[in-house]
């Protein structure tokens, strides 16, 4: 494939032409270039055509999913939106918006660091550190990339290539944009793309079967096991004998013989200490219901793609992990499990004493820690809102020492106390968390504190 040149004019499919600015990356199946159409800068897709299968029924796969649009509108979608036309070769590229520079990519989210270019000639790049704002805001990060493949697969498509390099995220709110949307296709057929190895369902692994909305589950356990832990689920001490990983190597550990590191039945490739010193870690942090989920994911979801974990079933399970997070004043953050449980329900901080009630909603609880914050999924019927604050743990200010829940809807609540007594609490306006009291959201949602 020829290279494009800068200024180079592309003639689009949808009538005039895509200015090239400058290169912006490249790949195994093509060059991103920044380029200006119609007055508006984008970036370039442009094919490597002599490694794409079919490149006439890839294309009009893109040609599809450009007049179907992106899922829910594609707010966390950077879709394909114009097809270039073709050269006499061949070859062509399709359009894209541009990613926010306020967004990191997975994978240097997932490294801890990313490289800034120097600034003026001669000077050395910069190592930047890249971390998420806080535990809760990598939760939420999660939450969307399952909302992101769980919009996909309704439409009847699966995106068959997840990867570290599919996401960037904006670490400070946990907003995702799914990248690399251009192997996206319906569900059942495939234009030639695998997937990349270690993300890769074992049955693609071992060419059993073509990617699709079962094998886009398994690498999605993937994709949150290096999220939260940092590592990988399959390398352990069996894989790290291979002092090169091989292609043949590569089918016998991710597809013919995969072993999860925690296998409770085999022992054989646990993480090394020294080299999976995060996983090692971060695996005793999280809940116990997290780390059967990893575990039912990667053994029995491993030799069984109808057992695999749906995304209705991982936002459930993420949300509840993000309303374990307790963030006790005395600065502690941490989850439920690591407090100490005086009772059913209330917890004690072991550094400072708090003794920390929660409130039971839905199929939740909720720690109300001063600062805890109540989410749209909590408060309303059929949401999976866990960004929106609908309530807020707060001091009374004239009474120190005395918490309640302070309403932030625009909607009143209805306080209903232990002796029956009912109080409105409007927007605004807070209700004291004492034992036993119950809290009508509307909508036929209720909660009740728990002591």
């Amino acid at each position: 494939m020829r290279e494009l040149k800068i200024n180079e004019r592309i003639p689009m499919e949808a009538g005039g032409e895509a200015a090239v600015i400058q290169e912006l990356g490249r790949g195994g199946q093509g060059i991103v270039y920044l380029v200006r159409y119609k007055g508006r800068e984008y970036a370039l897709k442009w094919y490597f055509i002599s490694r794409i299968k079919n490149p006439e029924a890839f294309r009009n796969n893109l040609r599809r999913n450009i007049e179907d649009g992106a899922p829910e509108g594609g707010r966390q979608f950077i879709w394909p939106l114009f097809l270039t036309k073709q050269k006499k070769n061949g070859a062509f590229g399709y359009l894209m918006r541009l990613a926010p520079r306020d967004y990191d990519s997975f994978t240097d989210i997932y490294n801890g660091y990313r490289w800034e270019k120097p600034r003026a000639k001669g000077q050395p790049a910069r190592k930047i550190p890249v971390r998420f704002a806080s535990l809760d805001t990598m939760i939420t990060a999660a939450v969307n990339i399952v909302k992101a493949f769980r919009a996909l697969h309704l439409t009847g498509k699966s995106y068959q290539d997840l990867n570290d390099g599919g996401f960037f995220i904006n670490t400070k709110t946990g907003d995702i944009l799914v990248c690399d949307c251009d192997n996206v296709a319906p569900d059942g057929q495939n234009f030639g793309i695998g997937g990349m190895p270690g993300f890769m369902a074992p049955e693609v692994v071992r060419g059993m079967a073509m990617p699709n909305v079962l094998t886009d589950r398994y690498s999605l356990a993937v994709v949150l096991f290096k999220l939260f832990f940092r590592g990988d689920p399959l390398e352990g001490s069996k894989v790290l004998k291979c002092v090169v990983m091989t292609e043949e190597n590569d089918l016998i550990h991710y597809g013919k013989d995969p072993v999860f590191i925690y296998d409770p039945d085999n022992a054989s490739n646990r993480p090394v200490k020294g080299v999976h010193n995060n996983v090692i870690r971060l695996w005793s942090i999280y809940p116990e219901f997290i780390r059967q989920a990893f575990t039912l994911s990667f053994t029995y979801g491993i030799r069984e793609p109808n057992a695999r974990i749906i995304e209705k079933s991982w936002i459930q399970m993420l949300i509840q992990l993000k309303l374990d997070i307790v963030h006790c004043q005395c600065g502690r953050t941490a989850f439920t499990s690591t407090f100490e449980k005086t009772g059913n329900h209330t917890l004690t901080c072991q550094k400072c004493g708090s003794t920390i009630y929660t409130l039971g909603v839905k199929d939740y609880e909720l720690p109300l820690n001063p600062g805890a914050r109540l989410y749209a999924c909590l408060t309303e019927k059929n949401s999976d809102d866990c960004e929106t604050v609908t309530g807020i743990v707060i001091e009374n200010r004239l009474k120190k020492g005395l918490y309640g829940i302070k309403n932030m809807t625009r909607d009143s609540w209805t306080a209903v106390f232990p002796d029956g007594t009912e109080r409105q609490v409007g927007p605004r306006s807070g209700v004291p968390i004492w034992k036993g009291l119950d809290i009508s959201f509307g909508d036929g949602v209720d909660g009740k504190i728990l002591l």
